[in-house]
């Protein structure tokens, strides 16, 4: 879930717009439940007020925002200019050098987000507190900041008016010759706003709808407010992102040691790939397929699968000895709200008897507005070399009821 698809939802008579009305919920229920959402008002869609876009940015405002925005691009501008790329020719900062913003950037005692890298929003508690403040009716507003791929800044005043919530944001990014450059700067009313149990701010932008547009635009974002145990952060870094859901089936269908036929090992293989050899995976050197040896060695050093079995489940060609390989495309691929926008979170960690762990994921879907589409509980063992085995995987209650059902990469497998 990229950050900065949040702010970038829309560009309309030149303004990127967003928002809609919303209305309390009842004082009986705000007493009961702290965790509530605030629903969309009903309105006759007649004016701009009405439809939530474009709302006018008073001009006093938005040249305060953007002094800010420069303000805290130059108090990082430093760590920009050194910081390490991800690859050669990448605009994409590393992590290091994200968390070295970040920390700067808390010293302004705002709240800093930087989900992009999976770091843990800094000054939360004041988010929180805003946002506990909007729940219980009362005015309230707060400024944070988020750190972006590219090194810029976005920032995001949220103002509260007892009735209604509204987003004044402001994008920036670096010129070639690392100086801040404004890119745009929008006011928007949330349609539909909630604070949920496990500390995920999910809202609602008000977007032009059929028959004004053709094709519906995603109006869901979310931001993570309540930070994760770190611990649990650094694992699914280094080895639930990588998979996700998109692309495979390895952490939404059930398997284990037993059965192991259902995995999509042909799809499963750029994955691994990347996770074995910390890059990106290239997939013009596999035009012909994939030579047997090579496959096996990678799936069979993560999966407990044999070769023989990989034979068999895989789509395999004997006679050139190579496995079968296609980039996801149109042709295999039909896009879909919970794989192309969900990532794994983990929520829970036990330790066995024999030396794995178990973990409890639950899928986070920013284009379904839902912090848990579907939850399941992974089975690992970490190696002494700080690698990984995954061992069984098992969704829980009717979550495979709650997904698209998976395509195989290379279709019908023998």
């Amino acid at each position: 879930m990229k950050r900065i698809k949040r702010i970038f939802i829309f560009a309309l008579a030149g303004t990127l717009v967003s928002g809609c009305g919303i209305s309390l919920e009842t004082a009986a229920q705000v007493k009961e439940d702290k965790y509530l959402h605030r629903e969309e008002k009903s309105v006759t869609k007649t004016s701009e007020q009405d439809l939530g876009y474009p709302l006018s940015v008073n001009r006093e405002q938005k040249e305060e925002a953007e002094a800010d925005c420069r303000a805290v691009m130059q108090m990082v501008r430093e760590i920009y200019i050194q910081a390490d790329r991800k690859e050669s020719g990448s605009t994409s900062i590393s992590s290091e050098a994200a968390k070295q913003i970040v920390k700067k950037l808390q010293t302004t005692g705002r709240p800093v987000g930087a989900d992009w890298f999976h770091i843990n929003m800094c000054n939360y508690e004041k988010f929180e507190s805003f946002l506990e403040d909007c729940l219980n009716g009362k005015r309230a507003e707060i400024i944070m900041y988020e750190v972006y791929a590219n090194g810029s800044i976005g920032r995001i005043k949220f103002t509260f008016d007892g009735t209604d919530m509204y987003a004044l944001s402001t994008s920036t990014a670096w010129s070639e010759e690392n100086t801040p450059v404004m890119l745009f700067t929008s006011y928007s009313r949330l349609k539909k706003w909630e604070y949920t149990q496990k500390g995920w701010f999910i809202f609602k932008y008000c977007v032009p709808e059929p028959p004004q547009v053709s094709e519906r635009i995603n109006e869901n974002a979310m931001i993570r407010v309540k930070p994760l145990d770190e611990s649990y952060v650094e694992i699914a870094k280094k080895y639930l992102f990588s998979v996700g859901y998109m692309g495979n089936n390895l952490f939404c269908s059930n398997w284990d040691e037993a059965h192991m036929e259902a995995i999509d090992y042909n799809a499963l293989f750029q994955y691994f790939y990347s996770i074995k050899h910390q890059k990106a995976f290239f997939s013009g050197v596999y035009t012909e397929g994939i030579p047997k040896q090579e496959f096996e060695d990678l799936i069979t050093e993560y999966l407990p699968v044999t070769s023989e079995q990989l034979e068999q489940y895989a789509v395999y060609d004997i006679e050139k000895q190579t496995y079968g390989w296609a980039r996801l495309g149109c042709g295999n691929y039909v896009p879909n709200a919970f794989e192309s926008s969900s990532r794994p979170e983990i929520v829970g960690l036990i330790e066995n008897a024999d030396g794995t762990v178990t973990l409890t994921i639950d899928a986070v879907c920013e284009r379904a507005g839902s912090d848990c589409v579907m939850t399941h509980e992974l089975t690992v063992q970490f190696t002494e070399d700080g690698g990984i085995r995954y061992l069984k995987n098992q969704i829980l209650g009717d979550g495979l009821k709650k997904i698209t059902e998976y395509q195989y990469r290379l279709g019908n497998r023998r």
